[in-house]
């Protein structure tokens, strides 16, 4: 069951559904940053992924535990949180493994998802916890897509858009596979040819999600002809995708990842995977990742 929860701090507002542990809303006095969601493209607007990124052979793979059955981005994003904590600069959310998630993913979980409001930026951290008696293998992942034009930036248009890094590099692409979601690292798009920007366009994501593995300091601007935009620092993830949907979409997603979506040069056991991280009974890690509108 949905429900809302809204913070406001530093002149940065957020809200936050119950149902996935998602970021609904992020504005600033120049406006929401955050896609609204539109059945139109994409009725999401940030869900939580956990405990896979992106999609398995045949939504199916083995592991030491058992089958895991899972669809795409895993299963945190539709299941309900209980909000556990609430301040006026955070909230706190949590699920933890259930008959229905041990069903799909054999393994005992607690995952705590965080939203703190700090100098003018939104943190999201991820605290994964190993409830169980064996070791837990997992990956997760941001989900954020952001309104393209950025609020208080009328008249600008899609393609005015860049994504700039801190550094100049060279890069291409892992092509997605449309039809099963599997990555092949062995066929590439060039992007950057020794640049530090990336002019954007809707024809850009006809191949459906760009992937980018280890970006110069794990740091991106999604940025405008103004100057307007979002900055997104992600520490710790060794993955980003960007995206945006078909027909002309006004937003575009940029997704911190510990991990990606099964390979064609993978197998199909769970713990195999590119990124996967493993925590022994008892354990507990932190991941996070900062987003500030400029």
């Amino acid at each position: 069951m949905s429900e809302l929860t809204t913070i406001e701090s530093g002149g940065v507002s957020i809200t936050v559904d119950a149902k996935g542990a998602q970021l609904m809303s992020l504005s600033t006095e120049r406006g929401e940053y955050l896609w609204q969601g539109d059945e139109r493209w994409w009725p999401r607007r940030a869900p939580v992924l956990f405990p896979i990124v992106g999609n398995l052979r045949g939504d199916a793979a083995t592991s030491a535990e058992g089958d895991v059955r899972l669809g795409r981005h895993g299963l945190a994003r539709n299941h309900v949180f209980d909000l556990i904590d609430l301040s006026d600069s955070s909230l706190t959310y949590r699920l933890a493994s259930n008959e229905v998630t041990l069903g799909q993913f054999p393994y005992y979980f607690q995952l705590e998802m965080t939203y703190s409001i700090s100098d003018g930026a939104v943190r999201q951290t991820f605290l994964v916890t190993n409830t169980g008696d064996v070791d837990l293998p997992y990956v997760v992942g941001g989900h954020p897509a952001f309104n393209v034009p950025a609020p208080g930036a009328g008249g600008e248009d899609f393609a005015q858009y860049r994504l700039e890094f801190a550094t100049p590099w060279t890069y291409g692409s892992p092509r997605i596979n449309t039809e099963t979601g599997l990555l092949d690292f062995s066929d590439r798009i060039a992007l950057l040819d020794d640049s530090s920007s990336l002019g954007l366009s809707h024809a850009l994501f006809d191949v459906d999600t760009l992937v980018f593995e280890d970006v110069p300091e794990r740091s991106v601007r999604l940025v405008g002809p103004q100057g307007h935009g979002m900055q997104v620092d992600f520490e710790g993830f060794d993955y980003l995708g960007v995206w945006s949907a078909a027909n002309d979409a006004p937003f575009v997603a940029l997704e911190p990842w510990t991990g990606c979506a099964t390979a064609t040069d993978e197998d199909d056991v769970f713990e195999h995977k590119r990124g996967i991280s493993t925590l022994s009974p008892g354990g507990r890690r932190e991941h996070a990742f900062e987003m500030r509108p400029f």
